[in-house]
């Protein structure tokens, strides 16, 4: 849909997907993967950019604003938050992603999806036809275990800085998207709005942390028409 009328690029974060999963733990910071999305950017001659980024994509599209803001045209952002402000949480969080990490290092792969498919964020996501679901939890599966436990100890929302300070800042249009049944999340992009200059705050009914996912069809025309005003 969104190629209709954009030259779409889909990265990869580091520890995910087809991209590297190094085992130096350095590597894995939430500033040097939006510095390298800028390197892409440079690579390809592409100056200005519409950015998207969903829950961890989105820290980093966030990330990758506060550094760069120039680069950025419009940013849509899905279920997502800009960091922990409290030093006291983020030293929670960070202890809570270490565990999270040694249950993928000692437990495996697949036994981690399945906790993972089980937590509340993801419940509504059961509501989705039994193909759907066996997509997902193949692609998941796909990643690489090194990799996602090292984005946990390195890239986790504790170990990020926090960008709330730098909202006010983004001059640049942005969408913020969340499942109603998410109410984390909604609330996080309510405050968020509050803080951003140019914001338009979007809560999809009947649906839950990855709205991408469990209404494909309708997130894809709420995120063309945006890109597409001007």
């Amino acid at each position: 849909m969104w190629g209709n009328h954009s030259k779409l690029l889909m990265v990869d974060l580091i520890g995910h997907g087809e991209t590297e999963s190094p085992g130096d733990m350095a590597r894995y910071d939430i500033k040097k993967a939006a510095h390298d999305l800028k390197v892409l950017l440079d690579q390809l001659g592409i100056e200005k950019t519409d950015m998207l980024g969903y829950s961890m994509g989105g820290r980093t599209a966030i990330t990758f604003g506060s550094m760069y803001p120039e680069r950025i045209r419009k940013l849509v952002l899905e279920s997502t938050t800009p960091g922990l402000e409290n030093p006291a949480e983020r030293e929670a969080r960070v202890e809570q992603d270490n565990k999270l990490a040694m249950k993928i290092e000692t437990e495996g792969l697949e036994r981690f999806i399945d906790f993972w498919e089980s937590i509340l964020l993801f419940q509504s996501q059961l509501n989705l036809p039994k193909e759907i679901r066996e997509q997902i939890r193949s692609q998941r599966l796909r990643n690489n275990l090194v990799g996602l436990a090292n984005s946990l100890r390195g890239m986790g929302t504790g170990a990020q800085p926090s960008w709330w300070d730098k909202l006010k800042t983004f001059d640049f249009e942005t969408l913020l998207i969340t499942g109603e049944l998410d109410e984390k999340f909604c609330k996080i992009a309510a405050d968020m709005a509050s803080k951003l200059p140019n914001a338009t705050h979007l809560s999809i009914i009947d649906c839950g942390h990855a709205i991408h996912v469990e209404e494909r069809e309708k997130f894809g025309t709420i995120v063309s028409e945006f890109l597409s005003n001007t």
